[in-house]
């Protein structure tokens, strides 16, 4: 098993909570399950830390969340991450300078792929995202949102450790 790791997410306005978890649900409903962690809110990743440095993510996050404001973000695409086991199959939201103002307070991440900011709905084999994939584009439409929250939560197990409300604007 991996090393447990810190990562922090970014959230959503209870709309676009709503509008994207309902995206997710119709497909529980239509039997796919995929091997992504449930019972999460939706959100982007911003990043993966060490556990050692949750206090100081935690007071990081307190204090980004009293400087920094809610901001409106567009979700106009789905997109895939491939690969031969498995795939992932996601809302894209539309990047924005708020959204990289606020990975910029990240860039210390001991992640360091190229950043994709994506709210995943499925991961599973190929031909299980094929269908599912189907699923979505009858229905999906684009659509604005709102991020209003931060997240820090602690994986494998999963343990929310701390949630964090972005001022209103």
């Amino acid at each position: 098993m991996a090393e447990k790791s810190l990562y922090v997410l970014a959230g959503y306005d209870d709309e676009t909570e709503a509008k994207l978890a309902g995206m997710q649900q119709r497909l529980y409903e239509l039997g796919f399950s995929g091997t992504q962690t449930k019972d999460i809110p939706m959100h982007f990743t911003l990043g993966q830390f060490d556990t050692s440095g949750e206090q100081k993510l935690k007071d990081r996050l307190s204090a980004l969340s009293g400087s920094m404001g809610a901001f409106e973000v567009d979700f106009s695409n789905l997109g895939l991450f491939e690969n031969p086991e498995r795939e992932v199959l996601f809302v894209r939201p539309k990047i924005s300078v708020e959204m990289l103002e606020l990975q910029d307070h990240f860039s210390d991440r001991i992640d360091q792929s190229p950043w994709s900011p994506h709210t995943t709905l499925l991961i599973d084999k190929p031909e299980v995202i094929e269908e599912a994939r189907k699923v979505v584009l009858e229905e999906f439409r684009a659509f604005s949102g709102k991020v209003t929250t931060l997240y820090l939560y602690e994986f494998w197990p999963t343990r929310h450790v701390l949630t964090v409300q972005l001022k209103r604007k």
